[in-house]
């Protein structure tokens, strides 16, 4: 039986302003943090990432990180506008439409989410009537664009390389990368999966997020505690171009491209690839009941010859 004892966490963190707060919540499952970003004069809101548990052994789904979301958000009277997706994960399955469902907030994700949706319904083959638009999601962004959530403005920054829908959201001084960056002694993310890029993601720090006031905030969405280190979630600019492991300001193309390429073909697949991806790319959405009242995910085999 595996171990159903959490190690899922709150975790205190600063403003960015007097009413602007961020807060955030660690899966010890998939190493993924998810943020709750709030206006706490108005209760404007939205949630970045959140995680819906899944035990692959067994099929389990249950929804404890998510009450632990629901539970804050309930306790401070906060309004929900969004939900906001950095990318289509591979590490965990979105839990965009629990909170949708309870709180009637939209979800949001890249435009380029359309270039996933395409390779991925062949791999899973979905068929000719899974779309492949985007339309799944509420609301598609684009580059730049400003995405308003009551009192709170978030712009979305195209970050493309873990994968080409790749989204940095921007909220004042502070940044959610998603997978491009990690904390400094993590590096970067990979770029081995269907239409990733290293040489996209190698454009999207080095020219766009290594462009910003050294000032300015970053929160990944994984922390794989190298060497045994506590926790952490928070970095700056400044410390990712002086110290990032993989990607400096002074790291050439060439150099981080060659690097990027070698050390992908050493990884292994992600744990969750192949049942979080084909529900990601339905934004978040668990397959239909089958005639017997059961859900099905596909899993494709590589089969020797």
């Amino acid at each position: 039986m595996f171990d159903e004892t959490t190690t899922d966490s709150r975790l205190d963190t600063p403003a960015w302003s007097d009413t602007v707060q961020i807060e955030a919540f660690y899966d010890g499952r998939t190493s993924t943090l998810t943020y709750v970003v709030y206006e706490a004069d108005t209760k404007d809101a939205v949630v970045i990432d959140p995680v819906l548990d899944y035990d692959p052994a067994s099929g389990r789904i249950w929804n404890e990180s998510l009450e632990k979301l629901a539970a804050f958000i309930d306790e401070r009277g906060l309004k929900l506008h969004w939900v906001l997706e950095s990318h289509a994960h591979a590490d965990h399955i979105s839990g965009s439409q629990w909170l949708r469902e309870r709180y009637g907030a939209g979800v949001v994700i890249g435009r380029e989410i359309t270039q996933v949706q395409r390779v991925f319904r062949d791999v899973f083959d979905l068929g000719e009537d899974f779309p492949v638009d985007g339309s799944q999601f509420d609301k598609l962004v684009d580059d730049g664009e400003v995405l308003r959530a009551g009192s709170l403005e978030l712009t979305a920054i195209n970050t493309p390389g873990h994968t080409p829908a790749c989204v940095t959201w921007k909220a004042g001084d502070a940044l959610f990368t998603g997978d491009a960056l990690f904390m400094p002694d993590m590096g970067t993310g990979r770029c081995d999966f269907p239409a990733g890029s290293a040489d996209d993601l190698y454009a999207s720090v080095h020219g766009r997020l290594y462009d910003l006031p050294e000032s300015t905030r970053v929160f990944v969405g994984h922390d794989y505690q190298p060497g045994g280190r506590e926790l952490a979630w928070e970095s700056t600019i400044g410390e990712q171009k002086a110290g990032n492991i993989q990607l400096t300001e002074h790291t050439s193309h060439d150099e981080y491209v060659a690097f990027r390429t070698a050390r992908d073909s050493k990884l292994n697949a992600p744990r969750l690839l192949l049942p979080s991806v084909q529900v990601n790319i339905d934004a978040g959405r668990l397959p239909p009941e089958s005639g017997n009242g059961r859900r099905y995910l596909k899993i494709p085999l590589k089969v020797a010859k």
